[in-house]
């Protein structure tokens, strides 16, 4: 599996190249307990095809989703999950800590 840093963004240039349309998600706040640190991304494409991690598997759906709508709006989005949240809970994160995480349109 490719998940390093620079497979992501060789990911990204790629499928840009392709003409699909790109969003970039990036872990840019952790409290507590979080599955990932601060600097984990995860790249999705139009298609719904994504590569890395924000969370080890718990909110990653979740985020494919909102980046789909960043990918057709261009407008970026900031996404917080945390236990005390009852989407939290609805996406599985459980662990007790709580991450912000930013999707961007790359263009």
């Amino acid at each position: 599996m490719l998940d390093r840093d620079e497979d992501i963004l060789r990911a990204a240039e790629n499928w840009r190249k392709e003409g699909k349309g790109v969003a970039l998600a990036t872990v840019v706040e952790t409290w507590g307990s979080a599955p990932r640190p601060a600097g984990s991304s995860l790249v999705i494409n139009e298609d719904g095809t994504f590569l890395g991690s924000v969370s080890g598997g718990c909110v990653e759906g979740t985020v494919v989703t909102e980046a789909l709508d960043v990918i057709s709006s261009g407008a970026p989005r900031m996404l917080e999950f945390g236990v005390a949240d009852e989407t939290a809970w609805t996406v599985g994160l459980s662990c007790g800590g709580r991450i912000r995480i930013f999707v961007e349109k790359v263009v």
